[in-house]
């Protein structure tokens, strides 16, 4: 028995899982990267990423060349930032609300988004100045404006926001609803629906620089509160007496996660259950001290949507199916087996 343990602790290490973890999300990158009509293997795309480096050349034609570097790398590289940012906004969310159904969009941050996208698509509300990923930024940011106003004036509690969010959520939805109803037309109602479903098609490096520089900045945030994170799983009083600053540190990880959401959304629309079914996978690995859990989710959260966006675009081909519906169709059994799971234990 003891050694089981032993062999059980040993591999469930950072030392074992954090390098393993990142090759296989390198190797789940560099497979994704090829998988397509096109017939290109992993070292087509070695050697033009190489190339694009400043090495020897790819021997590749332009049109090869541009679908690895311009379409499908930026694609596999994006969605595993976003997966990483939503498995992280996720763990934060159910730590500082100690409620394990809590996700990245539990704030009303996608609602907001979609209504800022719908009114620049729909209403033109800023065109020429404003893109759809800036109005859905902007949307998620004054969302989430709202719902801390609204937490904050109800007392400021855990529950409050929580509420606050739902209300947030619930009127941002109707109104995206009401405004595609009475101002889109049918091609404009299918374009925004398809992006509000979750879509990677049209990312960009650009894409992956914002995105990937604010997801680092809030992983890092978290480590660095880690252990707030660890006092707030036994209650605000407990962390108060640890001497946590609970509503200081709360509103600093609000904001964090909500920054996260609004420009994961803002580029991809609206991606639901890697933010709530990734953390608890973490937590069956490495338990739920924060200073292994964050890093393990974002990990896990980047290699689930690598593959997930690579067979929402490949398996009805030559459509795409957008990427919101598949983690949904994969999500809700995987989340059934960890309740499950989660129920036998207790």
């Amino acid at each position: 028995m003891t050694r089981t343990r032993s062999g059980i602790a040993g591999w469930r290490s950072p030392v074992v899982i954090w390098p393993a973890g990142l090759v296989l999300l390198t190797t789940s990158i560099a497979v994704a990267t090829t998988i397509g009509p096109s017939d290109l293997g992993p070292s087509d795309a070695l050697s033009v990423i190489v190339d694009r480096l400043g090495g020897p050349d790819s021997g590749l034609t332009r049109i090869a060349e541009s679908i690895i570097w311009d379409l499908r790398l930026p694609r596999a590289v994006l969605a595993a930032v976003c997966g990483a940012g939503l498995a992280l906004c996720g763990v934060v969310l159910q730590s500082l609300l100690r409620n394990p159904l809590a996700d990245p969009f539990v704030l009303g941050v996608s609602s907001g988004a979609s209504t800022g996208a719908v009114m620049i698509v729909v209403l033109g509300v800023g065109a020429g100045s404003v893109g759809l990923a800036s109005g859905a930024f902007l949307g998620a940011l004054f969302a989430f404006g709202l719902v801390l106003l609204l937490g904050m004036v109800a007392g400021g509690t855990t529950e409050r926001m929580i509420l606050a969010g739902i209300a947030a959520t619930q009127l941002f939805s109707a109104l995206t609803s009401f405004i595609v109803f009475v101002a889109a037309d049918a091609e404009q109602t299918r374009g925004v629906l398809f992006w509000l479903l979750g879509s990677l098609s049209n990312s960009s490096w650009r894409d992956v620089a914002a995105v990937g520089a604010v997801v680092l900045i809030g992983t890092v945030a978290c480590l660095l509160t880690a252990g707030s994170l660890d006092a707030f799983m036994f209650g605000e009083d407990s962390a108060r007496a640890l001497g946590v600053s609970v509503l200081r540190v709360r509103i600093a990880l609000l904001v964090v996660t909500a920054l996260v959401t609004a420009v994961i959304v803002s580029t991809s629309g609206a991606i639901g259950f890697v933010g709530l079914v990734l953390p608890h996978a973490a937590r069956a690995i490495v338990g739920t001290r924060h200073g292994m859990l964050v890093p393990t989710a974002t990990l896990l959260g980047a290699i689930f949507l690598v593959w997930v966006d690579t067979a929402a675009r490949t398996m009805i081909a030559p459509q795409e199916l957008p990427v919101g519906v598949a983690t949904a169709l994969v999500g809700v059994p995987a989340f059934v087996v960890i309740l499950l799971r989660r129920g036998r234990r207790t």
